[in-house]
């Protein structure tokens, strides 16, 4: 099988073009690259596929083989991997996947692409559907009980269910231990992806991920989609923010007049190959 191992400010995964390559059983395959020492190494497999509803399908395996919705970081790799490879000479594109048809807009230069601003849809709060089990329209800065810590959350899907809460020191958090008493609480049916989030100033947020089926990770792209709506649905922020992450920043908007979130950043090449677990 032959790969590219792309990353966005961090957030890694193994890149397969199946318009060449047939891939048997990808939840078995991701557990296997993504193995960081007997693998491959990467937060999760994409697999790159035909689409008859737009230019490209994005088919996204956690590094546990769990199926995931969407990637915002792993999206826009398959917008620099698809030009860059020439399977389409086009600036704007669209890839489908299970959250939806998502809206790339490529930044070439020297005819690779550098960065990618990606139409992240319509953040959607309705606890039903993000999914939360609390009532009420939104849970928007509602405490929770962890472990005998109470935390403020706010939760919002960006194709990804996302819980995001405020703390002081996000750099000294114990997040293998906190992260997952998050992920698993029954409160959430599906699991969830957690931010931990410190602002820093109205157009700054400092952010770290905890995501379902990979544990932390150095970004998350519809993480810092969901970090940065919950920052200015809270008031905290602007209606532009650039997160930092641990692999690097992120600008997010929030276009409230038509209800969308793009974000924008970089996406690169680590390296190509071949695998066979034989």
């Amino acid at each position: 099988m032959k790969f590219t191992k792309m990353q966005g400010i961090g957030n890694d995964y193994v890149y397969v073009n199946c318009f060449k390559e047939k891939v048997e059983d990808p939840s078995e395959v991701s557990k296997l690259v993504s193995d960081r020492h007997f693998g491959i190494g990467s937060d999760g497999l994409i697999l790159i596929k035909p689409s008859d509803k737009a230019d490209f399908y994005m088919d996204m395996y956690n590094a546990d083989g769990s199926s995931g919705k969407m990637c915002g970081n792993g999206i826009r790799c398959v917008g620099k991997y698809v030009y860059d490879n020439g399977l389409t000479d086009k600036t704007e594109i669209s890839v489908e996947t299970l959250s939806g048809i998502k809206y790339l807009r490529l930044n070439v230069s020297d005819g690779k692409v550098r960065s990618v601003r990606v139409d992240m849809g319509a953040p959607v709060f309705e606890p039903q559907s993000v999914p939360v089990s609390l009532e009420g329209d939104c849970v928007k800065d509602r405490p929770m009980d962890i472990n005998g810590r109470e935390y403020r959350i706010t939760c919002v899907s960006m194709g990804n269910p996302h819980c995001v809460t405020y703390i002081d020191d996000v750099d000294g958090l114990k997040i293998e231990e906190t992260g997952p008493l998050f992920e698993n609480n029954a409160v959430f049916p599906d699991r969830i992806n957690t931010e931990f989030v410190r602002v820093i100033d109205r157009n700054t947020i400092k952010m770290r991920v905890w995501e379902r089926g990979s544990g932390e990770t150095l970004a998350c792209g519809t993480g810092a989609c969901a970090a940065a709506v919950a920052s200015m649905l809270n008031g905290y922020c602007g209606d532009t923010v650039t997160v930092k992450l641990r692999g690097g920043d992120l600008k997010i908007s929030w276009d409230k007049k038509e209800n969308t979130v793009y974000m924008e950043g970089p996406a690169e090449v680590s390296f190509t190959g071949e695998w066979s677990n034989k």
